[in-house]
């Protein structure tokens, strides 16, 4: 997955880590800034990905494509396709782009859209990746956790590093009978869960 990666995708992934970086430094605000997750947390996720059991694979909260290029690297080697949410139009705008020109669009469908009205398109679930305003996390993990096969995974970013506004939200889902988690000092914390 990594050794053999697309030129079209490298060149794409640096591209957005320097926008990401440039944003981070400047003033832009906030819900226009990338804030994708760092590349380890990307090979987590599509290692994760990979492995994980047959079923959809769901990202909430596109931004522009960072992560869903990882995820689609996984999606090829299993013969599967993500399915990407977002719901900013300059967002989405950047995805289509990257998804364009890093050669990824017959494995990545986006949906431009807000996921938590999207529930009856879901049908089983093998792998989600949650990375949207964080006050959503809840609702979409409620909606996620009963499509998700035995075996399924939804990991949840973010945790360490909001760990102020997503503590709650942790300590219901280590709480959940359905789920196995625990939360990976990766990245920014990634929340991993396992359907039992």
């Amino acid at each position: 997955m990594f050794t053999d990666m697309p030129d079209s995708v490298a060149v794409r992934m640096r591209e957005l880590e320097e926008l990401d970086d440039r944003d981070r430094r400047d003033d832009t605000p906030q819900l226009e800034r990338l804030r994708q997750i760092p590349a380890e947390t990307g090979r987590f996720l599509a290692i994760l990905c990979a492995g994980a059991p047959e079923g959809q694979v769901l990202e909430v909260g596109t931004s522009a494509g960072y992560s869903g290029l990882w995820l689609s690297l996984a999606c090829r080697v299993t013969g599967r396709r993500l399915r990407t949410y977002e719901v900013l139009e300059a967002k989405l705008a950047l995805a289509r782009e990257t998804f364009s020109v890093a050669g990824v669009e017959d494995v990545v469908d986006l949906v431009a859209g807000d996921f938590l009205t999207r529930a009856d398109d879901l049908g089983e679930v093998g792998f989600c990746f949650l990375d949207a305003e964080k006050d959503v996390y809840a609702a979409a993990y409620e909606m996620v956790v009963p499509h998700l096969v035995p075996g399924g995974l939804l990991v949840a970013d973010n945790v360490i590093s909001h760990q102020s506004s997503l503590q709650g939200f942790v300590d219901a889902a280590e709480a959940d009978s359905r789920v196995d988690a625990v939360v990976v000092p990766i990245g920014k914390g990634e929340l991993v869960c396992r359907r039992v």
